[in-house]
């Protein structure tokens, strides 16, 4: 059962109970993001993440993790180019315990001294992620596509501008986009509305009213391309973006099935043309949706003499798929996988949760497992023409890093 409200502050608060699951699963959607930031708080976003698990004058960092282990939780939080997400999977009579910590978690003390031990730690997982290819390349592709949008802002930041980052910063920020106006709480499976309700109005009463605005504009695209040389890693990886559906548009759905049909790391045809017959390592097509905007993502990833042969056989595939789409057969196996997905996740608190706060943030209000299953029995092979007539799979910006020097 669905039950949502409102709370004085504009703190929403939506659930969906399952009286014959064992455990639930709650979390503060908060709608902020790395497209929400400026150039001078680059980061803030992930930054203040860690921050949360600091603790308040209530609880100290110790404290926090301490009482998540004694409850058995399963817990942490997230930071992508829209969403910070501050979660936890737990048995049912752990809720106020648990619900407890997450309200300190959004409202942290954010004490100078953390500030500035954990910032190094930041600069360090920048480091960290700056020596993993895969993740390098998809910042680097995301900032050259989305150029002078803010989607193509970072979600780390960089060493220098999260070492140039002061606390008051992060505190304006903070206050700004954590009102209860911008955060969604959260539950799903062996829920107690009136309980979950009970605590929302014990602890998030008080928290300021208020939502910021969000510039919601429509990236231009430029076909363009660039390669970033580093003669150190053995293999080439290259990433290819392209327009896609945004995240609150009906053909999101039939966009699911084609990245599935042409870009499926075990099942798509990227692997059987790519993959399989060892021309590439991997070689996937995903589709990225945002508010007012998505994305074609091509990855692959293989041995530097054969990049501009794998590169080339991609746009093949997609000349293919474009001008003829998919066999019935080739559609049905996608439209399966795709609803076996949706059930599976299902059967996990964690995986409904995940998906009624997506659901909800993209404008797309309340969405049941049913909901789903029933727009995927009602898409068609017309309906993938229709897309790819106004999204064609393609290879608008080229990003390459490596030892291929390019083209």
């Amino acid at each position: 059962m669905f039950q949502h409200t409102q709370l004085p502050n504009g703190l929403t608060i939506i659930a969906e109970s399952n009286p014959t699951a064992e455990s639930l699963a709650l979390g503060f959607f908060v709608k902020t993001g790395s497209r929400d930031e400026s150039p001078e708080v680059s980061g803030v976003s992930h930054f203040l993440e860690h921050m949360a698990f600091k603790g308040d004058e209530h609880y100290t960092a110790e404290d926090v993790n301490r009482i998540f282990d004694e409850v058995g939780a399963k817990y942490n939080a997230s930071t992508s180019e829209e969403v910070t997400c501050y979660y936890a999977a737990i048995l049912p009579e752990y809720l106020r315990r648990t619900f407890t910590l997450l309200t300190t978690l959004i409202r942290p003390s954010l004490r100078d001294d953390d500030f500035d031990v954990e910032k190094q730690v930041i600069i360090e997982e920048i480091g960290m992620y700056r020596d993993m290819p895969p993740f390098h390349l998809y910042e680097q592709a995301m900032s050259f596509h989305f150029s002078g949008h803010p989607l193509g802002n970072s979600i780390l930041g960089t060493a220098e501008s999260v070492g140039a980052l002061t606390s008051a910063q992060m505190r304006a920020y903070h206050n700004v986009h954590y009102q209860a106006g911008n955060i969604v709480l959260v539950a799903a499976g062996r829920v107690d509305w009136d309980e979950l309700l009970g605590l929302a109005n014990e602890f998030c009463i008080g928290w300021p009213a208020g939502q910021p605005e969000r510039t919601v504009e429509t990236p231009q695209v430029e076909t363009k391309s660039q390669w970033l040389l580093d003669a150190t890693l053995n293999q080439q990886h290259v990433m290819q973006m392209a327009s896609a559906p945004s995240g609150d548009s009906a053909q999101r759905y039939i966009a699911e099935l084609v990245s599935v049909m042409v870009g499926d790391d075990s099942s798509g045809r990227l692997y059987w043309e790519l993959v399989d017959p060892g021309h590439a390592e991997s070689a996937d097509l995903s589709f990225n949706d945002y508010i007012g905007a998505g994305a074609w993502s091509t990855y692959v990833c293989c041995r530097p003499e054969l990049t501009l042969q794998n590169l080339d056989k991609v746009r093949q595939i997609y000349e293919e798929f474009n001008k003829n789409g998919p066999s019935a057969e080739e559609f049905e196996r996608a439209r399966t996988k795709v609803g076996s997905r949706v059930v599976l996740g299902s059967e996990r608190p964690m995986g409904r949760l995940t998906s009624l706060g997506g659901n909800w943030l993209s404008g797309q209000g309340y969405r049941s497992v049913e909901d789903d299953l029933e727009t995927l029995a009602k898409l068609s092979l017309k309906d993938v023409h229709e897309l790819l007539a106004e999204f064609p799979l393609a290879q608008s910006t080229s990003m390459g890093y490596g030892p291929f020097e390019g083209k």
